[in-house]
């Protein structure tokens, strides 16, 4: 007498066929969205909008879509992302409300999101900073905490640093000395560490001056040591040099054009322009190194180009630029394509 055989597969067959046909194809793409808007030579264009995996090309492997059919689909998607790093390849996008931070990796194919060891979450992952050796370093304002991704794990680690945090956002990471810059928001400095976790020195205190803070945020490091604070309640960016001097200051409070009203990001591409992220203006400002507007763009929406609070900001070296356009629950990517001015 045979045995039946099982006919689970044979059944889930036509559905796992279905989930791997191709999706509709787009209709061909209109004229690039830029800005400035013509007859002014364009200066950045949209590229793209990401919310999920796929739309990096990203695409479920079979066992992830047999698993969807039989227990449902776990559809991943942005949440409220606040900070974004891209590691040539792998993206990175710090989402308190997912409670961790999503790894989108283009070469492998593969999308995760990461946590602490033992699935324990990241309750409010609010800044992100590259390191020389390929690790990601975390910043966890709820927990107080820095921690690190090394490369290849698949879960963070506390960051043994020898000094208390009150409130950790902004991270940035300098290659070469291996030091890494915490802004204490709460304590209103910024804290420098060594390779080992030793405090190396503190930037600022509380007050109006050149180098002092009033709620430091977020922060970005340069190819040239610069770094830049965003010090977000004395409505001004802050620039200082690889040996932590006050170098310049630009930034006053209004809404207008140049204005910041609640900015968050702050990043530079490779000619040196400043890039500023104001949540309550929804906009994306350019300036000089001297601090003078170049451009803007952006209004509160949903439309490519609009925002709706955003946050973060990422430049690569080739000019890519990562928006967490965080209440739209999306990453916004452009690209500078102007000239030197």
């Amino acid at each position: 007498m045979h045995k039946r055989r099982p006919v689970v597969i044979s059944l889930l067959l036509p559905l796992l066929l279905a989930a791997c046909a191709s999706a509709p194809v787009a209709p061909p793409p209109g004229p690039p969205l830029v800005w400035p808007a013509a007859p002014d030579a364009p200066r950045v264009q949209f590229v793209r909008t990401i919310v999920r995996a796929e739309d990096l090309d990203i695409r479920k492997g079979l066992m992830q879509r047999l698993s969807e059919v039989l227990f449902g689909a776990n559809d991943q998607r942005l949440v409220r992302p606040m900070a974004v790093a891209d590691a040539g390849g792998v993206l990175y996008v710090a989402d308190p409300g997912v409670r961790g931070v999503h790894r989108f990796d283009r070469q492998a194919g593969h999308y995760e999101i990461v946590r602490r060891a033992d699935g324990l979450a990241l309750p409010s992952p609010v800044g992100l900073a590259l390191g020389g050796g390929g690790e990601v370093y975390v910043a966890d304002s709820s927990l107080r905490k820095v921690f690190v991704l090394a490369h290849g794990a698949s879960a963070v680690t506390e960051l043994p640093l020898q000094a208390e945090l009150r409130q950790p956002t902004g991270l940035a990471f300098d290659s070469a000395t291996g030091r890494l810059f915490v802004a204490d928001t709460a304590a209103h400095q910024v804290l420098v560490f060594e390779r080992d976790g030793r405090l190396a020195t503190r930037l600022g205190r509380r007050g109006e001056g050149a180098g002092e803070f009033n709620f430091p945020t977020l922060l970005w490091r340069d190819a040239a040591g610069l770094l830049y604070v965003t010090d977000a309640l004395n409505f001004r960016v802050q620039v200082f040099d690889a040996a932590g001097r006050f170098v310049s200051q630009f930034g006053r409070l209004g809404n207008g054009s140049g204005d910041l009203a609640r900015h968050k990001g702050v990043a530079t591409d490779s000619r040196g322009h400043i890039y500023v992220v104001d949540g309550l203006l929804h906009a994306l400002q350019i300036f000089d190194s001297r601090g003078r507007l170049l451009l803007g763009l952006g209004a509160q929406g949903s439309e490519p180009g609009e925002f709706w609070l955003p946050a973060g900001i990422f430049i690569t070296a080739d000019d890519t630029i990562y928006v967490a356009d965080a209440y739209n629950r999306r990453v916004q990517v452009f690209r500078y394509i102007g000239g030197a001015t």
